[in-house]
Order: structure tokens, then C-alpha cells, then sequence
């Protein structure tokens, strides 16, 4: 009992059993006794935010009753804490009416009536059912009318023809990593697909080609959004209603429907996204039971599906810095658990790094051993590469070939940049329009094997043809001064002092001369990197600069890509800055010269490190390379939440059957105000807790699960939206759509915590119920019927154009920037 003088402060502690966090450790029991302290000293307190014990700076004149027993398991964690609650005490009566009071409550909480076994039988029944009721529409809404069109649309063009590549083994490069193609091929293959097919442009018929086996593929991993998305918000809510809104959102967008219903990568990549996103969150629910079975299982699988959207796209790194933030917050908390020893803690972490870093590197790794032993033979791909990589394709004029060692005059040659993805010095007829420097046949690099490649080196002050039997031998060598000829335009590498068409203060380089006759600007000193003057310079191996004669500049490539008027290729400039670079850095490839003997190239080829190296040096080149070209469907990050503009994937006008890829209105702009009022809402929260706030059991249960929930999947959407305002690669809308998966899970927690809490201020129980199913009814009646009309949209459309009052479009075109 607590004395007038305030100097002593009793804790009452019951009888029960007490689960350390994440049920770790055995249970203890605490006897039912009176503890008391000295009145200057705080008792030790269990914090159930922190997980530790704690002293809390209560007054000694507050009494502290500790009621110990197992809380509702918070978001993502079996977590057992205690409930502190503090209230002032004047004298014994008082206080003994409240440790009464609370006593009873306490004792009618511990011994609550259990469930029937056929209830719970029943319960378990439902969930099943409603998870198959919303699969079972998630593939019906996916899988109906795949077939249409049957033409090639919209990224079909590229990604069908990959997997054709693969089915011929012929090798090519994407900006990609090469799991989602693989994939597709794979499927093309076992579904009786031959890779005949061209896929060259949109429109293009299908004819007899087998391309649904291609297409399923992809609407079945299209299908498994929804289902995950059910289960992850039933995990971290606990609420039916929550889960099924959410899986209505999925089901009745109109832009999710259409992305998983074509040849694309964009729907394997989200599968893999929310299926690491639903492991993470299922083994997190397993920490009062580590090293189980089950948790060893979720915890595997989250691994395998991080390598799984890594393996895709670069996208998949998003998930994998969320699936890393839980980890560092879940050992962190491990670590702080006093009741665990650091031998445990190191169990933990151990199983961390071996299923989630190692085991996803040797994953990755091997789709990449596969997707290089499948792919080998030579193809567009090729001149992405190193020429020491190309020797190793089959059909490449590198593969087990035998060329000359050593360069030397007269050798027709050609010359690739060393850095990736920059390719071959190139010239042709054309030349450079007025206002970009000398109206001159133009010189660029470019990233096939072409004859426009070709170049003759000679010497720079005579006109002899050095092949001439009677003429020795004469190797080039570091230092000489030599002149280049285009074999095919007989016109030699110039620069001057004009300005170069893309890059200020470099110069331009050009072809100028007739039948190999031109000026003292045609001169260029070859220089080995790293070599004394007078040594021979070897084919392939050594690295070599071309220095202007006149200028003093160096050879190089911007990686600028140029207008149409220089055919989409790279600049060639001369830049007067000497620091050595890759960008002027060349090395001699092809080299033909009927007096010299060959060598084999066989030595030349790589280790897979290298080529595991190489392939992403170039997949990342390649991707900071894509900049929006005319007439591209482009949008800019700020358009994809309010769903501003659409992607056309299939015709253009009143007679052909038009696919618009294109967010349904409704649930993307529901989803963009629940972000808004999430927001609003986590803001009251934190007000209200920081003024120390009394909240209601229920009340705090249903702020845990909007904070710890909500702010889970909301932390996904950030991660899946934000990086990309900081690309400057071309961006399209379809980019969106993993950040739209989040954005929707949040809206199924959100609504149902408001109607949660609108509906528990009601007198009657039975009303709340009433209000929350309603509300819950409303929200899923209302995007069905947005998807009634909208789905034109996904399936198809024929007729008039939307502006046209016979179109069944009609009065949908909300926005003006809507193009169908």
C-alpha cells in the first residue's frame, strides 16, 4: 500500500506466465507477492516497445501496477510484453478499490472462454474458401480472352524475340538480367513454340505460330499477385475484410489485368517482388518459434525469391533493400534481447547471411552460368562485348579462328573501343548537316558487325600499296605516325578544329579526302598504353590511343547518342583533354593480311568472373544509354500516381483492336487519397502518444497494426517509387505498377482500421459490425463496377474512338491526356 509521504512505491506483481520477446527463452513465473522499492528509485519495468528492461521515470508518489501476460502478437513478430498503466493514488481505500477493480478485470481476462473446436473448424473453413474464391478470380480475370490479339503488341517486339533467341541459342544483349527471358523461352519451348517467329514490329500476325504457350506464362505468375497480396495484408492485419479489399483492387485493375496478359517481363518481375515480400513477412511471423521448420522454410524462400526479382530486372534491388532494412531491424532487436546469448545471436545472423546473401549470389550466379552455356552462338549481340568474349561464340569471326599477331601496314582492320557498349569505329556516305561543324562524311561508333567497320592502315606520307608482293613486310610500331582509309568510301579519318556535333569543346571528327588523297589532318600517332616506342603492337591484346597530329587530341567516343540524322549511332570526337580514359582507349580486332601468318584466338577466351563481370558493365552501360526517342510513349514519375497518362499496346485507330495499358481511375486515385490520409493519420498517432494519450485496448491494437503494417507496405511503395525520380534513363508508366502492388496493400489496411475505429464508437456492437461490413461492401461493390467500365480498356475495344458518342468509351475519357 503506498503511505501519504510518497517515499515508497509498491508494485503488485500477479501470477502468470511470461513470454520473453518473440516467445525466445523459456517462461517465467512471478510469484504474487508485493515488491517494494525505496521511493527515489524507479522498479524495473518491462517495455514492450523496446523489449528490455527499463526504469521509468514514474513519481514516487504514483502507483504502478504491472499486469504481466501475453499481448496480441504485434505486425510481423510473436511479441509478449507487459501493459503499464499509471494513476495517481491518495491513500490505501482508493488504491485498494483500483487493485480490486483491476484485479477482477485481470482475473476475467485470464480465464476466457475457450472457442468451440467446430467454430474454429469452421473459421478455418472460410479463410480457405475466400482464398480460393479470390484465386479462382484473380486467373479467370487474367486468363479470359489471352488470346486477343493475335499480333504482336507493344514490348512483345523485344522480349518474344528473346525468347526466341534462347529456343536458337543465339546470343544477344538486353539491358536485363536473363531470368525473365529465360523464362519466356523456356515456356515458348515446352509449350511447342519453334523461335521461328520474327516478333520485328507491333501488328505483326501471329498466324500459325504457337505464342500462347508464351503468354499463359506470363497471366499465371500475372495471376499470383492477387493471392499474395491477400495473404500478406492478412498477416500483417489479421483482418479478413482488410485482405479482401485489397485482393478487389488487384482483381479489378485494369492496368494489372493488362500487363500480365502479355509476352512481358513486367509480370515476373512482381511475382517475385510479392513473393519475397509475403516469405519476409510469413517468417517474420515465426520468430517466437526460430530455427523451426517452417520459419527455416519462409526464410529460405525469401532468398530465393529476392534472386528471383534481381534475376529479372535491376528493379528487384527495391525489394531487396526492404527485405534488408527488416533484417537489420530484426537483429538489432535480437541483439538488445538480454534473455538470449550471443551464441544465439549468432546463430541468427549466420542463418541470415547464408539465405539471404549467399544462397541469392550463388542463385544469381547460376542463371547467369545457364543463360551463357545456352546462348552460344554469335548474334546481334556481339558487338556489346569484348573481343576476347565474342571469341567464344560459335559463328563469330573471332570463334576458333587464327588471324595475324602482330599489326602491320596494309592490314584491313577494324577498331573497337574498349569501353562497353561503345563498339566499332564506323563511317559511311552520309554526311554531317549544315550547322554541325565541316559538312563532311560523318564518323561515329557503332555496336555491329557491319563493313562500314573496315579501315586500311597505312603509312602517312605515301600512297603505295603496302601488300604489293614486291614490298617487304613492315610492322607498325609504337610511336608511328599512320594514316587510316575507309575501305568501303576511301575517305581517311580527319579531325580539325570544328566544334563536334553533341559535345562542347571536343572536335570534330570526319572522312574527307578522295581515293585516300586528303591533308595534314588525316595524320594520327598510334601510341601502345604502357609501352616503349618502337615495340610491334599485337592484335586484340594491345591497347592503343590515336593521337591528332595536328591538334594534339585523342580519338575517342562520347557515348552520345546522335539524332536520325546520324542514324541513332555514337559520336566520335577528338577531345583535346589527354587524361586516358576507356573512352580513348581502342584495341585493333579483325585484322586481315594475306602475307602475314595466323595465330589462334583460342587462348583469348575468358574465365566466367570476367564474364560475369562484363555482362554487367555492359547491362548498366547500356541502361544509363536509354533516352527517349521521338514519338516514345515516355512520362515523367510525378504522372504515374494519379494515373495521367496511359500506354497504347495495340492499334491506333477506329478499325484496329485497341489494348490501353491504363490504371483503373477509381482504385489508383483511392489509392493516392489513402496514402494522403495514411500519412494524416500516422501524424495524429504520433501526436497523441507524444501528449500521453490513454488509448482503449482495442483502439491500441488497431494503431499497432497501422503503424507496424501500414507502415511496412508503405515503406515498399517508397522504396519502388522514389529511385526512380533520381534515373535519368527513359522512364514509362508500366514502371509503376510493383509501387502500385504496395500502394493498393495499403489501402485494404488503412480502410478497414478507419472503419474499425469509426464503427467501435458506436453504443451498439452489432451496429459497428453493421457499419464496418458495409463500408467494406461499398469500397469492393464500387471498383467492381469501375472495372465493368473500364475493362474495354484490357480486353480490347473495336469502333469508335472515345471522343465519338457511339463509342462504348464514351463519357470515360476523364482526363484529356487519356489517348484512347
Amino acid at each position: 500500500m503506498l503511505c501519504a509521504s510518497g517515499r515508497l512505491l509498491a508494485a503488485r506483481a500477479e501470477t502468470s506466465l511470461f513470454a520473453p520477446p518473440g516467445g525466445r527463452g523459456p517462461a517465467l513465473r512471478f510469484p504474487r507477492r508485493e515488491l517494494h522499492f525505496p521511493g527515489q528509485l524507479n522498479p524495473p519495468l518491462w517495455d514492450s516497445l523496446t523489449g528490455r528492461l527499463t526504469r521509468h521515470n514514474a513519481s514516487p508518489h504514483r502507483r504502478v501496477i504491472l499486469k504481466w501476460g501475453r499481448m496480441q502478437p504485434a505486425v510481423g513478430r510473436g511479441l509478449a510484453g507487459s501493459e503499464l498503466r499509471l494513476r495517481k493514488s491518495r491513500c490505501g481505500s482508493r488504491a485498494a478499490r483500483s487493485v480490486g477493480r483491476d484485479g477482477a478485470i485481470q482475473a476475467t481476462a485470464r480465464s476466457p472462454k475457450p472457442p468451440r473446436r467446430s467454430s474454429r473448424r469452421f473459421e478455418e473453413v472460410g479463410r480457405q474458401a475466400l482464398l480460393a474464391l479470390v484465386t479462382l478470380l484473380s486467373f479467370a480475370t487474367r486468363f479470359h480472352r489471352l488470346d486477343q490479339p493475335p499480333h504482336v503488341c507493344w514490348d512483345e517486339t523485344h522480349f518474344g524475340k528473346m525468347g526466341s533467341y534462347y529456343i536458337n541459342r543465339t546470343f544477344f544483349f538486353d539491358v536485363h538480367p536473363p531470368l525473365g527471358k529465360m523464362l519466356i523461352g523456356l515456356a515458348g519451348y515446352l509449350s511447342g513454340y519453334d523461335g521461328t517467329f520474327l516478333f520485328q514490329k507491333p501488328g505483326d500476325k501471329y498466324e500459325h505460330h504457337s505464342y500462347m504457350g508464351m503468354r499463359g506464362f506470363c497471366a499465371f505468375l500475372g495471376s499470383w499477385l492477387v493471392p499474395f497480396a491477400y495473404l500478406i495484408v492478412l498477416d500483417l492485419s489479421k483482418s479478413l475484410p482488410a485482405a479482401l479489399l485489397t485482393a478487389a483492387l488487384l482483381i479489378f485493375d485494369t492496368g494489372c489485368l493488362t500487363l500480365s496478359q502479355y509476352i512481358l517481363l513486367d509480370p515476373i518481375l512482381m511475382f517475385f517482388i510479392m513473393a519475397a515480400m509475403l516469405s519476409m513477412v510469413k517468417y517474420n511471423s515465426y520468430a517466437n518459434r526460430p530455427f523451426s521448420a517452417p520459419w527455416w522454410f519462409w526464410l529460405i524462400l525469401t532468398g530465393i525469391s529476392l534472386t528471383g526479382a534481381l534475376g529479372v530486372k535491376f528493379v528487384g534491388l527495391f525489394i531487396i533493400l526492404q527485405v534488408g532494412l527488416n533484417t537489420i531491424a530484426d537483429l538489432w532487436h535480437l541483439f538488445g534481447d538480454l534473455s538470449l546469448s550471443l551464441v544465439t545471436v549468432g546463430k541468427h545472423l549466420m542463418a541470415r547471411i547464408l539465405c539471404l546473401i549467399v544462397l541469392p549470389l550463388v542463385l544469381y550466379m547460376a542463371i547467369f552460368a545457364v543463360h551463357i552455356m545456352v546462348l552460344n552462338k554469335s548474334g546481334p549481340g556481339d558487338g556489346f562485348f569484348s573481343s576476347a568474349f565474342q571469341a567464344r561464340l560459335s559463328g563469330n569471326n573471332l570463334h576458333n579462328a587464327s588471324i595475324p599477331e602482330h599489326l602491320a601496314y596494309g592490314s584491313v582492320i577494324t577498331v573497337k573501343n574498349l569501353r562497353m557498349a561503345i563498339g566499332y569505329l564506323h563511317s559511311h556516305r552520309h554526311l554531317y548537316p549544315e550547322g554541325f561543324g565541316a559538312r563532311q562524311q560523318q564518323v561515329t561508333t557503332y555496336l555491329h558487325k557491319d563493313y562500314n567497320n573496315l579501315w586500311i592502315i597505312k603509312k602517312y606520307n605515301t600512297d603505295s600499296d603496302p601488300l604489293d608482293p614486291s614490298f617487304p613486310v613492315e610492322f607498325v610500331r609504337h610511336g608511328d605516325i599512320i594514316r587510316l582509309e575507309h575501305k568501303e568510301t576511301a575517305r581517311n579519318l580527319h579531325s580539325h578544329y570544328h566544334e563536334a556535333p553533341l559535345t562542347r569543346k571536343h572536335y570534330q571528327v570526319t572522312g574527307y579526302g578522295i581515293n585516300g588523297t586528303g591533308d595534314s589532318n588525316d595524320f594520327w600517332r598510334i601510341e601502345v598504353v604502357n609501352r616503349k616506342f618502337g615495340n610491334r603492337i599485337k592484335v586484340l591484346r594491345s591497347r592503343i590511343r590515336l593521337i591528332h597530329l595536328v591538334t594534339g587530341c585523342v580519338l575517342g567516343s562520347s557515348g552520345k547518342i546522335l539524332p536520325k540524322w546520324g542514324w541513332e549511332q555514337l559520336e566520335v570526337t577528338c577531345t583535346p583533354y589527354l587524361k586516358q580514359t576507356l573512352n580513348s582507349i581502342w584495341n585493333v580486332e579483325d585484322h586481315i593480311n594475306p602475307k602475314l601468318p595466323n595465330i589462334s584466338l583460342d587462348v583469348l577466351q575468358p574465365t566466367f568472373p570476367e564474364i560475369l563481370l562484363e555482362s554487367h558493365m555492359v547491362m548498366i552501360w547500356g541502361n544509363n544509354g536509354l533516352k527517349p526517342k521521338d514519338n516514345d510513349f515516355t512520362s515523367k514519375p510525378w504522372h504515374w500516381p494519379i494515373n495521367y497518362q496511359g500506354l497504347r499496346f495495340s492499334g491506333a485507330n477506329d478499325t484496329d483492336f485497341r489494348v490501353y495499358l491504363l490504371g483503373n481511375p477509381v482504385i489508383w486515385w483511392l489509392n493516392l487519397v489513402s496514402i494522403a490520409l495514411y500519412l494524416i493519420s500516422r501524424s495524429i498517432i504520433a501526436i497523441a502518444m507524444q501528449r500521453g494519450a490513454q488509448l482503449s485496448t482495442k483502439v491500441e491494437e488497431l494503431t499497432r497494426v497501422l503503424l507496424q503494417g501500414g507502415g511496412q507496405v508503405l515503406l515498399g511503395w517508397m522504396l519502388h517509387y522514389f529511385p526512380f525520380f533520381l534515373m535519368g534513363r527513359i522512364l514509362y508508366f508500366h514502371h509503376y505498377f510493383p509501387a502500385m502492388l504496395f500502394s493498393s496493400m495499403l489501402t485494404g489496411i488503412l480502410w478497414d482500421t478507419l472503419l474499425r475505429l469509426f464503427a467501435g464508437g458506436l453504443a451498439s456492437s452489432s451496429l459497428a459490425k453493421s457499419v464496418h461490413a458495409t463500408g467494406i461492401l461499398i469500397l469492393i461493390l464500387g471498383t467492381a463496377y469501375s472495372f465493368y467500365l473500364f475493362h474495354p480498356l484490357a480486353y480490347g475495344m473495336v469502333g469508335p474512338l472515345a471522343q465519338d458518342p457511339k463509342s462504348p468509351m464514351a463519357g470515360l475519357r476523364w482526363l484529356e491526356s487519356w489517348e484512347f
